[in-house]
């Protein structure tokens, strides 16, 4: 591992005194984890530095060609004030997988990981305390070429910012409902749709205003050839429940492979759930949940780690789903998840790593 060089900043932020309003992705804390690549060379130069603005040419490559990846993972404060972080490692290797795709390098995992733990030690006092709240982590890769051209960089930018944010469920876990697109797509079979790019988030950003512009909170994505199959909800991965039985859609390249789906099938398994993976048609799960056999339906990921859905909407007809309440099966996989990831629950799949 490289030696990390750190950096202080001389003038701190005054600390969020109501942690009720956090909110997400507005405050960011003091100081900022970097690491730079250069072919032929290697990940080099990892620092921790104040929290600042880049200095980019209008002709960095980042901005033309969009190699930029991201993650996105928690510190979490247990009741007895320490810290944890719930699959790190997992994140950093997923970008990996990520970079892979892009044509971007691997990262060094070994010291992106240590240089989080320091940089989180170092700002360990920006963690909240209220119930519900987190330190969420944002690991990112740019292209920093200076050139027009469109083939890999040579050079990349691997930062890490951290910011407090508030609880996704301020009043009470509550069912959303979600627009069934049929029309745009999010991702197709050999393309990005695995990866954690940036471009898939740009690609959504349309569809996500037409759904809110008639109501709803999310998008459900269809399949990008035949628009029949289901595949994601907004950023998170879908998930039905049939009574005592849990299907999701399965992996297949343009579905992003969640950390958070992982541990939720992981928890069903061992909370007594059958799970199963497979192709799920839109016209299925209405016919299903119209003849009373699909009781629940609910997103996963890491901002909200479960999200119960409520009503479907697809062209033009309304669903609810399980009376527009949340059901056992959501309450129990989200109790058990954030149980864990707070200290509450013991961890007994080796995915908590305690820091303090």
């Amino acid at each position: 591992m490289q030696e990390i060089s750190i950096t202080r900043a001389t003038v701190l932020k005054e600390k969020p005194t109501d942690e009720s309003k956090l909110g997400f992705g507005k405050i960011f804390t003091d100081h900022m984890f970097l690491m730079d690549y250069e072919e032929g060379r290697g990940w080099h130069d990892p620092r921790i530095v104040p929290y600042g603005n880049f200095s980019l040419d209008p002709a960095t490559t980042v901005f033309h060609y969009g190699q930029a990846i991201f993650e996105g993972t928690k510190c979490y404060r247990r009741a007895d004030g320490g810290l944890q972080l719930f699959r790190p490692k997992d994140n950093l290797a997923r970008m990996t997988r990520s970079a892979r795709r892009m044509c971007m390098p691997a990262l060094d995992e070994e010291t992106a990981y240590e240089g989080l733990v320091k940089l989180l030690e170092i700002e360990q006092d920006w963690v909240p305390h209220q119930e519900g709240t987190s330190l969420y982590i944002r690991p990112t890769m740019m292209a920093t070429d200076v050139m027009l051209g469109v083939h890999a960089a040579k050079h990349y930018l691997f930062f890490i910012i951290l910011c407090p944010v508030g609880s996704y469920y301020k009043d009470g876990l509550k069912p959303v409902g979600i627009y069934v697109e049929d029309a745009y797509v999010r991702a197709v079979r050999g393309g990005t749709g695995f990866t954690k790019c940036a471009g898939n988030y740009a690609a959504s950003i349309l569809a996500g205003q037409i759904a809110e512009e008639k109501g709803y909170s999310q998008v459900l994505w269809l399949d990008g050839v035949e628009q029949r199959y289901v595949e994601e909800v907004g950023a998170m991965n879908m998930m039905f429940a049939y009574g005592n039985r849990i299907v999701t859609p399965a992996l297949n390249g343009s579905i992003l492979p969640g950390i958070t789906r992982e541990s939720v099938l992981t928890l069903a398994r061992q909370l007594g759930y059958e799970t199963e993976e497979g192709r799920l048609a839109i016209a299925d799960i209405f016919e299903d949940a119209k003849a009373g056999r699909l009781t629940e339906a609910f997103g996963t990921g890491t901002a909200a780690v479960i999200s119960p859905v409520g009503e479907l909407c697809w062209k033009d007809e309304k669903l609810i789903i399980g009376g527009g309440q949340i059901g056992p099966v959501a309450r129990k996989l989200y109790d058990t998840l954030t149980g864990i990831q707070f200290g509450r629950i013991e961890d007994k799949n080796g995915w908590v790593i305690r820091l303090s």
